[in-house]
Order: C-alpha cells, then sequence, then structure tokens
C-alpha cells in the first residue's frame, strides 16, 4: 500500500493510507501521484482520517457518478460513519441544504433554484460582460503589474452574487475577509468559528431587513419564506451564507487557476485567443473545470444502507470520500487525462459533482467564467505572468484550491 505523505510503500500490507494527501509541488495543476497510483490499483480504497477513522475514498469516475447518483448515500453529516474534515471544534457543521438528504434537501433547493434557472442566468451575460470590460478597462488604464486575483478575478463573481442577493457590494471587503478564513484549513476553530458568526449575523441583519421591506433580489425571496412560515430565521440565513461563499469564493479561483494554466500552456491559450467559433469557449471552460477541478478535499457522504460496487461491499455506517480531481483524471473516460485540450468534450466532468446534490450554481459559474475566458485574453492578448511560476503561492492551506495572489503584466 502506498504512503500518500511520502509517496513510498509501505511496508505493512494492510497499511491504510491518511487522507488528506498532500498537493502536487512538482506541478500544481495534478493531483498528488499517490491518488493516481490509488486509482491504478482499483476504484475503492480504504483512507485513515484525521481522528484515526477509516472510511473508502472513491478514485475512478464509474464508481463515483454510481455513489453519487444512489438514495443510499447520505449528504447528511448526522450521519454514523460521515467522513468530517474536521474535529467538531472546528465549526464544520451543516451549510444549509447541501448537507441535507430529500426530502428536506429538496424542498430547501427548490427555494432558491429559480434565479440559476439556464434561462435566468443567460439574461444576466450581457450585465456581467459589462463588469468584465470595465474591470479590463481599469487594468489597462493603470500600472502593470498588477494582482489578478484582486483586481479582476475575486471582483467579478462578488459583484454578481452581491447583484442577485442583495448584498450590499461595498461591504465586499468585510464577508471576503471573513469566508477566506472560513475555508482556511490552517485558522484555528475559534478563527473559522469567530468569522462564520460574524457573516451570519451580518446576514441575519440584512434578513430582517428584507422582511420589512423586501425588494426584488434573491435575498428578499428567501426572508419572504421565513414571512410565510416556510423557513425560521436561522435557515434563511444560513442558505444566504451558503450562496454567498459558493457564489464567490469558487468562480474567483477557477478565474485566476485557469489564467495561470492557460499562461503556462501557450498553444492552449492560442486556440482560446484566436478562435472565431463561440463553441471553442464553452469547450474550454468545460475542459479547465476537468483539468483543474479545485475542491480537493472531496465529496464526502455517508452509506445508509450495504452497497455493493466494484467488487466490494461498503456497510452501512461506512463513509465514503469521492475524489473527484482523479475522477476527472480517469483515463477510462478522459484520453490522455493529464493533458490540458481544450478541444475535447469535457462536459462529462464531475466537477459540479453529480445526482440530486450537484452544483445549484453550476449554470452562473459556466456564463462567468464563458464570459471570462472568451474577453480577457483577446483584450489583452499579451497577458503574461509577471515572475516565476514557482513564485506563486498556491491555496494548500484551504478547503479550494488556487492562488493567493497572480501577479501579471502585458
Amino acid at each position: 500500500m502506498v504512503d500518500t505523505l511520502t509517496g513510498r510503500t509501505s511496508e505493512a500490507p494492510d497499511a491504510v493510507p491518511e487522507f488528506p494527501m498532500p498537493r502536487q509541488s512538482r506541478c500544481p495543476f495534478d493531483p498528488p501521484p499517490a491518488l493516481k497510483d490509488l486509482q491504478q490499483q482499483g476504484p475503492l480504497a480504504k483512507v485513515r482520517l484525521w481522528d484515526g477513522s477509516e472510511s473508502w475514498l472513491v478514485t475512478r469516475y464509474a464508481e463515483q457518478r454510481a455513489l453519487l447518483g444512489d438514495p443510499r448515500v447520505s449528504a447528511d453529516t448526522d450521519r454514523p460513519g460521515y467522513p468530517t474534515k474536521a474535529s467538531p471544534e472546528a465549526g464544520e457543521g451543516k451549510l444549509s441544504f447541501i448537507m441535507m438528504d430529500d426530502p428536506e434537501h429538496a424542498r430547501l433547493r427548490r427555494m432558491v433554484t429559480a434565479p440559476f434557472a439556464v434561462k435566468k442566468v443567460e439574461a444576466l451575460r450581457p450585465a456581467v460582460q459589462r463588469i468584465v470590460d470595465g474591470l479590463i478597462d481599469d487594468m489597462l488604464a493603470g500600472p502593470a503589474p498588477v494582482d489578478l486575483v484582486d483586481v479582476f478575478a475575486l471582483p467579478i463573481p462578488s459583484l454578481v452574487i452581491c447583484e442577485l442577493l442583495g448584498v450590499p457590494y461595498e461591504e465586499h471587503d468585510f464577508f471576503q475577509e471573513h469566508t477566506r478564513t472560513m475555508v482556511r484549513t490552517t485558522a484555528t476553530p475559534e478563527e473559522r468559528g469567530a468569522a462564520s458568526r460574524e457573516v451570519a449575523g451580518y446576514l441575519a441583519g440584512l434578513v430582517g431587513k428584507r422582511i420589512a421591506e423586501p425588494g426584488d433580489d434573491l435575498l428578499s425571496g428567501i426572508a419572504g419564506r421565513v414571512t410565510a412560515g416556510e423557513l425560521t430565521h436561522q435557515q434563511a440565513t444560513e442558505m444566504a451564507l451558503l450562496l454567498l461563499i459558493a457564489g464567490h469564493e469558487t468562480t474567483a479561483n477557477m478565474i485566476a487557476l485557469g489564467t495561470l494554466a492557460l499562461l503556462q500552456h501557450p498553444d492552449q491559450l492560442a486556440l482560446l485567443r484566436e478562435g472565431d467559433d463561440p463553441e471553442v469557449v464553452v469547450r474550454a471552460v468545460e475542459e479547465l473545470l476537468r483539468y483543474l477541478h479545485i475542491t480537493h478535499l472531496g465529496r464526502r457522504r455517508a452509506v445508509t444502507e450495504d452497497i455493493e460496487i466494484a467488487g466490494q461491499v461498503i456497510r452501512a455506517g461506512e463513509g465514503v470520500i469521492m475524489a473527484n480531481e482523479i475522477g476527472n483524471r480517469d483515463p477510462e473516460v478522459f484520453a490522455d487525462p493529464d493533458r490540458l485540450d481544450i478541444t475535447r468534450d469535457a462536459r462529462r466532468h464531475v466537477a459540479f459533482g453529480f445526482g440530486v446534490h450537484q452544483c445549484l450554481g453550476q449554470p452562473l459559474a459556466r456564463m462567468e467564467l464563458q464570459v471570462v475566458y472568451g474577453t480577457l485574453y483577446r483584450r489583452i492578448p499579451t497577458l503574461r505572468l509577471a515572475g516565476d511560476l514557482q513564485d506563486v503561492r498556491f491555496k494548500t492551506d484551504a478547503f479550494i484550491y488556487g492562488v493567493h495572489e497572480l501577479p501579471v503584466s502585458w
């Protein structure tokens, strides 16, 4: 068995490797070699968690999709065997409906589905295009180099989700600072808990204001459910917190990390920058989502009934972790999977999950990335990394992978 911390073969044949696994430092876009080793050995492997407990690590695409679509696999963090990421003191509680099962999951999810429908999202495309163009105008009018994360990658999804929710963008420094702490693995339990309470308190106040004076934003719609008795004030606050964090943190990291990946693959960047077919941009977004996949701690579930899969039996009360970043590199599904190829059809990736819990905001994320990847490199064709790749600080200290800063020039 491979020791995922050292990459060496353990002398004990029954040794269980540890999880989480260190990211590959040689190539910051690839999963660690130990994950690939486990995938080659088979689709399922037992791993040891932070507290000494064991869960099943699922490394292959077909088994991941099968389990994510199986109603016997629970997202409820209170289920026996659920593989938690950290100790209870770290403040890892339920984050609204994504950590619940049907029927309550479906009931709550339906309350916020409409604004993320494809037609609704497409109606926002011109506004997102104006935001992107305006930020590029500001970049070109100012000095270089700049930190692309600070001046471009983070403002775009933050402006969009603030507009959707009805959260004043003037407060973005406040919630961005605290949400960074909430997803930082090196933060202490006390720091994460304090940050969560600060943001929740802020959003609870906004929900209260929308109850008294509703508008036409998403937060007002959530507040209206409180007035109707369909949600408690706390549930409404948790829902708003989920949408706020998911709506900016993940997309911002994909914008910056995707840009860095393209700068390191100039042949692919040239195809994207010089192509006239809009489908080139669509395919590039899907391939970058497959190739990069920024959630590196896996989608975690608990099994409620015995499941036989891939020649193994996962017992009720055992946990499973879908290592989606290596699932998206499964050679049985994606030919030459470690190669970035924006001409491939990568739409089958599992970057947004699968089944009833797949990402609610994926139409919005796709549209934002299409606008960004289809605009930035054409308007600034000489965009380049200002410095060396080895000097870029990657977010190995966070639940969501990306870069802390991305200095660029042109």
